[in-house]
């Protein structure tokens, strides 16, 4: 099999159902797959993924996972393919026909062990006039993503997203799978999976590029076109970096440019130091704008605020906890369970993957 595309899924039977007719018109060079992960739905998901099955051009496999979260469905997902590029994106997406064959193109292109893409917006909504065009943080809160025309490494400066990336079978068996205490449950915005899992590819010399060519469309719903979910994102994106930072010191504001020892910075009430200046400065950038009557940065300077405020929720919580092991020892355990897990899978099917 040479490519498997894994969607996990919940409560969004009408919008899956565009995602798969949409994903059925793909021009594969090559055998593919598709499996869709119902991570516990209580709609019509399961019908509308078996109904799809009838007519889709490729083999359409239907499963269950019942732990919550978008990693656990992933993880489910992802142990059952077979194919030697495993692509993933959401339930909500639109793609462009060749955006298989782009991803193998881009992985061999710049010889690296996977690869993202651009994520484009359909808007569900009148797009606020504060939100950017194009590119910028707020576009992380809505998942999108647009690096420009030419390829760059994913590390110090640019971040992939979840909903399209496309990994080499050996690059997942290497670092491992999503962890899934920090990434998106029902009733929260965690999401950070992405980010720890890119933390331990990087120690483990796994590259990965952002390829222009390799294009998905998301769907954004109007009820996200309003500066309270902005709030509540950034606010658990405080929440989720701070569970990171737990498990593994990094820089809260910029983990892939971690260059300090965090055994040695001085930290008030669980937080680092230098993150309250920080917060001044960023409340006085508030304040000025204003009065200034630039609604749009002195929002930005809001939001930073939100972030923070989920920071220190949850480093109050876990102030009297050991910091995190390091890193290279996770990517060590990560290694040594994919290669278990791959020779448990080769012995269940001897002829997976061909």
């Amino acid at each position: 099999m040479r490519f498997s595309v894994v969607i996990p899924t919940y409560n969004r039977a009408n919008e899956l159902r565009e995602t798969l007719s949409s994903i059925a018109k793909l021009r594969v060079s090559g055998p593919w797959e598709m499996i869709v992960v119902d991570n516990k739905s209580t709609d019509s998901t399961r019908e509308t993924i078996l109904n799809a099955a009838k007519d889709f051009p490729v083999p359409l496999h239907y499963v269950f996972e019942p732990e919550a979260g978008r990693s656990a469905a992933l993880n489910a997902g992802i142990s059952l393919a077979t194919g030697q590029i495993i692509a993933t994106t959401d339930d909500d997406v639109r793609v462009e026909p060749d955006w298989l064959d782009q991803a193998a193109a881009g992985l061999d292109r710049e010889a690296c062990d996977f690869v993202g893409g651009k994520v484009l917006p359909i808007w569900g909504g009148e797009k606020p006039t504060w939100l950017a065009n194009q590119g910028g943080r707020h576009w992380s809160v809505i998942a999108l993503q647009d690096y420009g025309s030419k390829p760059v490494e994913f590390g110090s400066r640019y971040a992939p997203l979840g909903v399209n990336l496309a990994f080499k079978r050996e690059a997942l068996e290497l670092v491992g799978l999503w962890d899934t205490r920090i990434g998106r449950k029902a009733g929260t915005l965690l999401g950070q999976e992405v980010r720890e899992w890119l933390l331990r590819a990087r120690a483990a010399g796994v590259k990965g590029v952002y390829i222009p060519e390799m294009i998905v469309h998301h769907v954004i719903p109007q009820d996200r076109l309003n500066k309270q979910y902005f709030r509540r994102w950034f606010y658990w994106n405080g929440i989720s970096r701070a569970m990171l930072y737990q498990q593994s010191p990094i820089d809260m504001l910029a983990p892939e440019e971690t260059t300090l020892d965090f055994s040695k910075v001085p930290h008030i009430m669980g937080v680092p130091r230098y993150l309250y200046r920080a917060v001044l400065r960023s409340a006085a950038g508030m304040l000025k704008s204003k009065l200034a009557g630039r609604e749009v940065a002195s929002f930005d300077h809001e939001l930073w605020l939100c972030f923070f405020l989920g920071i220190w929720r949850q480093r109050w919580r876990d102030r009297h906890k050991p910091l995190g092991v390091m890193k290279d020892l996770q990517v060590h355990l990560n290694r040594e369970a994919a290669v278990q897990n791959s020779d448990e899978n080769r012995q269940r099917n001897p002829q997976g993957g061909q």
